[in-house]
């Protein structure tokens, strides 16, 4: 029925089923027996409310301990995936699906699949993702470590929120249900445990419908410990949240940079023409400072509009509309025009404060807020220059530089 080439599973899509049941394996002999029937209540309850036929998906990521021997004796069907980690075997089980509704959740007998019912309900109403909560549902003494349950998991699921804006308490429990279109929109690559932030983030950022409904977390059947690593799993999440929002690495330090920056260098320049009255408060110091958070500033805000360009190229982003509504103004030639004009400038100023400097003797000028400011001009130009080629090359080396497209 399917066909493995290399890690790329091609599947006979002729083929449809109502809802297909995903779990990711490792060695799990011990919980699989227990999973798979509860997984095959789940799907009783299913037929019976839904009228919907399914099946249960193996996702197999190299079992060593006949995993997959005992998952298809016990009427499951197995699939191999060659790329290790946790988001790789879902993935990949998710691509050899045959249900229009896919079910997810962990082998290992923490999870009860009877509970995702409500999912595939939300599913059938429209909805594009259903989370589960546990949070809600409830926490089993001993399923989950403190630092998971009360610093990990909240604080992750707090910054997912206050950069997505996912509106759910729990971004990263593993009962889940995605529509298998709505999958195949999120093209989602996160190996590891990052994948479960990675799904609600890009479902989030294409404005999908996404629900949420409790779900309970026993303790585990296995003997041995849990594949999560806390601390680096963590690690991996977070830098995840970071990579997906443009806005908050790289726009918001644009905006701060760039604003503390140009408010000092007016500060300075208004006492430097006498409409600030009284002693300076900027000194040579503050100057230089002021110059180099303007172009650092500057260079952020360039990496913020290239990394959302990107995220709206791959699919998972839509334009902004303030971009949008000045998409005809954002081309090659406009920046070019600008970093140049500004380069101009620029040199003009420099040559001012040589021509100045050569009128002292060249002693030592009184401040430098002349040469910061021209020599800062100048970085921003040749920013803009550089940029633009950047956004250029990103948008497929088109002289337009937002994504082909993209809505206006």
């Amino acid at each position: 029925m399917y066909q493995q080439r290399a890690e790329v599973l091609t599947i006979d899509r002729a083929y449809s089923l109502g809802v297909t049941i995903v779990m990711p394996c490792l060695n799990e002999t011990i919980s699989l027996p227990h999973c798979i029937a509860n997984a095959r209540h789940a799907l009783d309850q299913i037929k019976e409310n839904f009228g919907l036929e399914g099946e249960i998906v193996i996702a197999d990521n190299g079992s060593t301990d006949g995993s997959q021997a005992l998952a298809e004796s016990l009427g499951a069907r197995v699939v191999a995936i060659a790329r290790r980690g946790y988001g790789a075997a879902l993935i990949g089980g998710c691509e050899a699906a045959f249900g229009d509704y896919i079910l997810m959740g962990d082998c290992d007998g923490s999870y009860n699949f009877t509970e995702g019912v409500a999912m595939i309900g939300k599913l059938i109403e429209k909805h594009d993702l259903c989370m589960g909560s546990r949070f809600d549902g409830g926490i089993a003494p001993g399923a989950m470590p403190w630092k998971n349950r009360h610093i990990g998991n909240p604080l992750l699921t707090g910054i997912l929120n206050l950069f997505f804006r996912s509106g759910i308490n729990d971004a990263h429990c593993g009962l889940r249900a995605i529509s298998r279109d709505a999958f195949s929109q999120l093209g989602l690559a996160g190996e590891g445990m990052e994948f479960a932030s990675e799904m609600v983030i890009k479902a989030s950022l294409k404005k999908m419908k996404v629900a949420q409904v409790p779900a309970t977390l026993s303790v585990d059947l296995r003997d041995r410990a849990p594949h999560l690593r806390p601390w680096r799993d963590g690690w991996r999440h977070l830098r995840y949240l970071l990579m997906l929002s443009p806005t908050w690495v790289f726009g918001v330090p644009a905006m701060l940079a760039m604003g503390s920056g140009a408010l000092i260098l007016l500060i300075a320049l208004a006492h430097l023409i006498g409409v600030a009255g009284g002693e300076p408060l900027i000194g040579a110091s503050w100057t230089i400072a002021a110059g180099f958070l303007v172009s650092v500033g500057h260079l952020a805000a360039i990496m913020a509009l290239a990394t959302h360009f990107h995220g709206v190229n791959r699919g998972y982003r839509t334009l902004r509309p303030l971009i949008r509504r000045y998409a005809d103004y954002l081309t090659l030639e406009t920046m070019l025009i600008a970093g140049v004009l500004l380069l101009l400038g620029s040199t003009v100023g420099v040559a001012v404060v040589i021509y100045y400097w050569s009128q002292t003797g060249f002693a030592a000028l009184a401040t430098v807020l002349p040469t910061v400011v021209a020599l800062t001009g100048a970085t921003v130009a040749i920013q803009t220059i550089l940029g633009g080629f950047l956004l250029a090359i990103i948008n497929g080396h088109r002289a337009a530089l937002t994504p082909d497209g993209a809505e206006r």
